[in-house]
């Protein structure tokens, strides 16, 4: 019998607001909390696509290498995240890593055939998986719309925004995004390089529109950041 703590999880994430009680009691049964050391791999390219994950604790790199070695970071995930899920569709094995970034990670770990299982008896929840990998593409072409028509300011830019909206709270006026990334991730989320998110860094604070340090960034006003 799983915790109250694990109810309250799966209660809380959105794709399983269509369980029921019976189900959602299966679905606990079934998931497993695994801790993973910080910079360990979840799992890594080449590995069989066995389960599914959801972020409990901790931050988690998605990333990939390009031809020529150099690592690629896809999307950085937060708690009440779900990753991992292209198994339910056919990848049999990872395209892609999953990291532990700077502290432990906590995950619940989902076996793809229990979730087939129960994607096979609830027909909302196939729609709301539907609906979740939906959104999840329309991220994705929206991030090479961005590769192919903006510049690399540009995109620089929109990454400080956009996880200063996400993850950043106000200091009166200002917006405060703490973060756990250096400055070359930022360069393999943007499709950039480290010389030139540093170029763009050091020219937004030297216009006042910034203050960064190796942990956070203040946003002086998010409106005329451009």
């Amino acid at each position: 019998m799983k915790n109250s703590a694990h109810l309250e999880f799966f209660k809380s994430f959105p794709l399983f607001e269509v369980l029921s009680h019976q189900e959602m009691d299966q679905l606990l049964e079934m998931v497993e909390l695994k801790k993973i050391k910080k910079f360990d791999y979840l799992y890594n390219i080449g590995d069989s696509s066995e389960f599914v994950s959801f972020l409990v604790k901790g931050i988690v790199k998605i990333g990939s290498l390009s031809d020529d070695g150099r690592e690629v970071i896809k999307s950085i995930l937060h708690p009440m995240a779900m990753f991992g899920e292209l198994s339910l569709v056919g990848e049999a094995h990872r395209k892609d890593f999953a990291l532990a970034m700077n502290e432990e990670v906590h995950i619940f770990t989902l076996k793809t055939r229990d979730f087939q299982r129960l994607i096979a008896t609830n027909q909302r929840l196939c729609v709301s998986l539907m609906n979740y990998i939906g959104k999840r593409l329309r991220e994705v072409e929206s991030k090479l719309e961005d590769l192919v028509f903006k510049d690399a300011r540009a995109r620089i830019i929109d990454f400080i925004k956009e996880s200063a909206e996400k993850r950043g709270r106000r200091v009166g006026f200002e917006m405060l995004f703490k973060h756990c990334l250096t400055q070359q991730d930022i360069a393999n989320i943007t499709g950039t390089s480290r010389q030139t998110v540093t170029s763009v860094l050091n020219d937004l604070k030297r216009s006042d529109l910034i203050y960064f340090n190796r942990r956070s960034i203040l946003i002086r006003d998010i409106a005329k950041l451009a």
